[in-house]
């Protein structure tokens, strides 16, 4: 089943036909719906190069739980924004949309075809809506504020946020501690609340472009999350715990960096701080990806235009590929 959605937003639209601006194609969709085997497909018929809209798959050492592309899988096709940083370190939506951008103009130069490809769905609306100026984040601040979440609680927090900037507050849970961290982070650093700044207007990081989304859902929610637990488990067959165990070694990584905090990390880094046992960690994990996938579906009902094809469809790889083939409109080749 393939069809397109259609709800039309001021500047959020397909590409007319024959339009000459450039394009950028995003092969999205929820974890573990196909979307790397599907742009291997993709590599087998066209000269592209993808441009990896990972939030994890971004940190060097973390292999087996981000399900990252194996070497040979590299080998085929050009990944970009794979292993970039140490775990230690943080990566902002901000900065994806500069470096995608960056490499868009620079793969469509070499005369090749960029397309995007993962579910971190953040990254993706920074990059096609554009960027509000937001100060820069505050090591020390938020290293304060991860104390006093510490000994106050989160809720806590949420409830000063809400004094300062009821705005962002009402749209949070009280345990968003990443969200909290951030607003309180903008207030405390420049004395503006984050809603304040996000009523300038966004900066595009790719004025010009058009943007077109092929998108792989399930159509039955409950197969994908057979398909979550199952890839898990093999994951811990193929090491997972080993690799978080290796990570929990260091003792510059704690549970409130963006790297720990990854879907499938923290639920082991629990249990090896004693908090869980390995099979509570392992069923928390695999409920961790499913209300992740949850938040995807909901981030991708967001997009328009997108066009849906069925992941669990027997021929889900061809209709991407002639859905691709509709958009450069370009036939499909056997030389790369």
């Amino acid at each position: 089943m393939t069809h397109t959605r259609t709800n039309t937003a001021p500047g959020k639209t397909h590409p007319p036909p024959g339009s000459t601006r450039p394009l950028l194609i995003c092969l999205a969709g929820p974890t573990a719906s196909g979307k790397s085997a599907a742009s291997l497909a993709l590599a087998q018929h066209w000269p592209i190069e993808l441009i990896i809209m990972d939030s994890a798959t971004i940190y060097r050492g973390m292999d087996v739980g981000t399900a990252k592309p194996s070497p040979e899988e590299q080998a085929r096709v050009p990944h970009h924004l794979l292993d970039i940083l140490d775990p230690a370190e943080s990566y902002s939506a901000a900065e994806f949309a500069q470096a995608a951008a960056t490499l868009a103009q620079e793969i469509r130069g070499r005369g090749r075809l960029p397309v995007l490809c993962g579910g971190t769905m953040l990254y993706y609306k920074a990059l096609r809506e554009g960027l509000h100026a937001l100060p820069p984040a505050d090591p020390a601040v938020r290293q304060q504020l991860d104390e006093e979440a510490r000994t106050r609680g989160w809720p806590a927090l949420h409830a000063e946020l809400a004094q300062v900037d009821p705005e962002t507050a009402a749209r949070l849970a009280p345990n968003d501690s990443q969200r909290l961290q951030r607003a309180l982070e903008i207030w405390r650093t420049s004395a503006r609340s984050m809603s304040d700044w996000l009523r300038e207007p966004a900066q595009l990081a790719l004025p010009g472009w058009d943007f077109a989304t092929i998108s792989l859902e399930p159509s039955d929610r409950r197969v994908l999350h057979e398909r979550i637990a199952l890839r898990y488990r093999s994951m811990m067959a193929d090491g997972l715990l080993q690799e978080v165990q290796t990570l929990h070694r260091r003792r510059d990584l704690h549970p409130s960096l963006p790297s720990v905090r990854c879907v499938g990390y923290r639920q082991l880094w629990d249990y090896l701080d004693g908090h869980a046992s390995l099979e509570q960690a392992t069923d928390q994990a695999i409920a961790a990806t499913r209300q992740l996938a949850k938040r995807q579906f909901t981030w991708l009902r967001s997009i328009p235009e997108r066009t849906v094809i069925d992941s669990l469809a027997g021929d889900a790889e061809q209709q991407v590929l002639a859905q691709f083939a509709r958009l450069t409109q370009e036939p499909q080749s056997t030389t790369v």
